[in-house]
């Protein structure tokens, strides 16, 4: 007897032992759990700040050469272990980097005599053009030892090894651009005697292709541009070229067998004057300096049916003017010289300059190119030769390219716009998080919507009214709901619920209206029924009354959709709706994941919420209906604010979990990241963006670490309801616990 004594007053030794190894143990998880999540917090921030890292720029190696002619153009090779260098006589030389004296190793080759002017394609074509005195033109590519050759130099000739003869009056070509892919290429020059001649081929296979036969060429000239040209250039589709002529752009449409000024844009704002033009990877912007030490981007966008040149941004520079512009290979990034030595990197999504020093404080560089891989810089200053290393992997990423409106190419106007990938390799990274946020914080809100209404009145009926025997049979169903894989409600809204939804939209939406007046009309009959019918009905039962007319309700909503779309909306609501209220409609839309996702919340809701109502101390109903109150009063006035602390944590409980989820957005959505409200048009998450992205992201790249920073702002998302809703609980704890 004594030692039962013991045991139940807790100084049973094994009672003791048990107690501090259960505590120790509790503890000891917390402690873990609180250590995985600082340690999660530390590994997302450790995979995200590279993204926000400084451009660097080192100093390399330096070497001498023994040119006697003029630097006039550098290239490197793709591996950036050769560089080409064409002078100004059109001699070009290979340099070979990986040698320890470059300059003494360096091999030539005489590419056209007598040149008077030298072009470059897009530095992703990686080709050169000369112009010569008589009007003829040469174009190639070199290929240095490694590029599919054994030793030396190798020169491909896309449009053939003889000469082309651009001009027939046989003037030289003053300037020149050039473009060259597979099936198309274009030829533009200007005479001495400035007049534009344009040569355009088709036909040819694959870059590299030698011999004129294997192309088609047609011969035109271009009139009514009478300013002088100072720049040009021509885009790779070989539709389009732009010339710049004083104060103005003119945009020519290049025609089969003509060309034709599209329009005429002024560049120039009030006395600056533009300088210097180049296209952009991709070809699709225009880069132009002026005189006022500003760079400006310019595309065409399409406004009323119309393609139309517009200046979509500008990049302001020191004082200084511009000597180099040099864009780089395959991103739409751009390094800026000038001619005090202060060297800017810019990328076009990312406001103003992600770097800026005085890099060439002795003497200002004639040349300065950027490698294919954007990692190597070469200056050339006379027969001085400077490389440099660059560490500028993650330029598109920036405060701007994540949580402000930019104006991409070919938009009509600035956006949030989440758009990664491309089959383009010139694709520009559209990495905006607004969209998917917006998304997810849609999804949630229309899940809660949902949920919450019955989640709680169903909680608060079976805490408070609904028999005991009753109970115990639906509050361990409603919670076995959570454990259904969120996989099968996904799958089952998206093959099952959305085509029922499209099918019958004008009944879910009578739906909507019916069903709370059906649930008023019957408790309006309930309460007029005599009482001697209504005793018969056991307490807590009355809910069975209601699920005929719940059926019914549902059934007749549904069999009315089709005479109401035929009544009210032609025949097809949605149709109905894009036509007059411009509503769009996805199958798979904001609606569907609402009522799948709510299905999977209202479990959580339901459990804490109902078991705050029930844990309620009796004495405090009894005392308030001894006191005279109704069960209604007692219910809305003593038994809801005394667990208002577990019904609020109950909803924000409910809200982290949609926030959260991850299966049913993915499959129940067409997963479009767009900022509108309407119910009736799909969105996408955070958490489905994770999902379908990152197994396609490359390790390290800008995408993989965007995918950690969305998962990171999911994280901070999760936390932060949850504080706040336990900030909160512990605020109506107090106010209401003295009831």
């Amino acid at each position: 007897m004594a030692k039962a004594s013991e045991f139940l007053m807790g100084n049973s030794p094994g009672r003791k032992v048990t107690d501090k190894l259960a505590r120790y143990g509790v503890t000891a998880g917390g402690i873990f759990v609180l250590i995985t999540l600082v340690l999660i917090f530390f590994y997302l921030l450790y995979v995200i700040l590279p993204i926000f890292s400084a451009v660097r720029v080192v100093p390399q190696q330096a070497f001498s050469t023994s040119f006697v002619d003029r630097t006039a153009l550098v290239t490197f090779n793709d591996r950036n272990d050769t560089l080409f260098r064409l002078s100004d006589t059109g001699q070009l030389s290979v340099i070979p980097l990986t040698s320890a004296d470059p300059g003494r190793e360096v091999r030539q080759y005489t590419l056209l005599p007598h040149t008077t002017s030298i072009g470059r394609s897009l530095p992703a074509e990686d080709l050169i053009a000369l112009g010569g005195s008589e009007g003829e033109v040469v174009i190639a590519r070199p290929l240095a030892a490694g590029d599919g050759y054994q030793s030396g130099l190798s020169m491909a000739f896309p449009l053939g090894q003889e000469p082309l003869q651009l001009d027939p009056q046989r003037q030289p070509i003053v300037k020149l651009a050039v473009s060259v892919r597979s099936r198309r290429a274009v030829l533009a020059g200007v005479t001495a005697d400035q007049r534009i001649r344009v040569k355009k081929f088709t036909g040819g296979e694959v870059l590299g292709q030698t011999g004129p036969e294997h192309w088609q060429a047609t011969d035109f000239a271009l009139e009514g541009v009478a300013e002088p040209i100072d720049d040009l250039a021509v885009t790779p589709d070989a539709r389009t070229l732009y010339l710049l002529a004083g104060k103005r752009i003119y945009v020519v449409t290049l025609g089969e067998a003509q060309a034709q000024i599209r329009q005429v844009v002024s560049v120039a704002d009030g006395d600056a004057e533009p300088r210097q033009l180049a296209l952009l990877s991709g070809a699709n912007s225009l880069l132009i300096t002026d005189s006022e030490h500003r760079v400006a981007q310019w595309f065409e966008v399409v406004k009323d049916g119309r393609r139309s040149l517009v200046k979509t941004r500008e990049f302001a520079l020191p004082p200084g003017n511009v000597t180099s512009l040099v864009p780089e290979y395959a991103r739409k990034g751009f390094f800026v010289l000038q001619d005090d030595g202060q060297l800017s990197a810019f990328y076009t999504t990312v406001k103003g300059a992600i770097y800026s020093s005085a890099v060439f404080t002795d003497k200002v560089p004639d040349t300065l190119m950027i490698s294919p891989r954007a990692d190597r810089l070469v200056a050339v200053t006379g027969n001085q030769w400077q490389t440099y290393k660059v560490d500028n992997r993650h330029p598109e990423i920036g405060f701007a390219s994540l949580w402000q409106k930019i104006w991409y190419e070919g938009y009509p106007e600035p956006d949030f716009v989440w758009q990664s990938t491309s089959a383009s390799d010139e694709f520009e990274p559209k990495l905006s998080l607004v969209p998917i946020i917006f998304g997810t914080l849609k999804a949630a809100l229309y899940a809660l919507f949902f949920a919450v209404p019955l989640a709680l009145a169903g909680a608060i009926y079976t805490a408070y009214f609904m028999s005991s025997r009753m109970r115990r049979v639906i509050k361990p169903t409603i919670e076995l709901m959570e454990a259904l894989p969120t996989v099968i409600l996904g799958f089952l809204a998206g093959i099952w619920l959305a085509p029922i939804v499209e099918k019958n939209l004008a009944g879910i939406a009578l739906l909507l209206v019916a069903f709370p007046l059906a649930m008023m009309a019957a408790g309006l009959v309930w309460a007029l029924l005599p009482g001697r019918f209504r005793q018969r009905i056991p307490g807590g039962l009355h809910i069975l009354l209601l699920m005929p007319a719940i059926v019914l309700v549902g059934y007749g909503c549904f069999a009315l959709s089709p005479a109401l779309e035929t009544l009210l909306f032609g025949g097809d609501m949605r149709v109905y709706l894009n036509n007059e209220w411009g509503i769009g409609y996805d199958q798979r839309n904001t609606l569907v994941v609402g009522i799948a996702m709510g299905f999977a919340v209202i479990p959580t809701i339901f459990s804490i919420a109902e078991d705050a109502i029930f844990s309620v101390p009796g004495h405090l109903t009894s005392g308030s209906l001894a006191l005279g109150a109704t069960h209604w009063q007692t219910l809305t006035r003593v038994v809801l604010l005394t667990a208002s602390p577990g019904i609020f944590s109950a909803v924000m409980m409910g809200l982290g979990r949609a926030v959260g989820e991850t299966m049913i957005v993915l499959m129940a959505t067409g997963n479009t990241p767009i900022l509108d409200w309407n119910v009736l048009e799909g969105m996408r998450t955070l958490s489905a963006t994770i999902a379908i992205e990152m197994p396609e992201s490359e390790v390290g790249s800008s995408h993989y670490r965007v995918m950690f920073l969305a998962a990171f702002v999911l994280f901070v998302f999760t936390f932060f309801f949850n504080t706040v809703a336990e900030l909160v609980r512990q605020r109506l704890r107090e106010k209401y616990s003295s009831l």
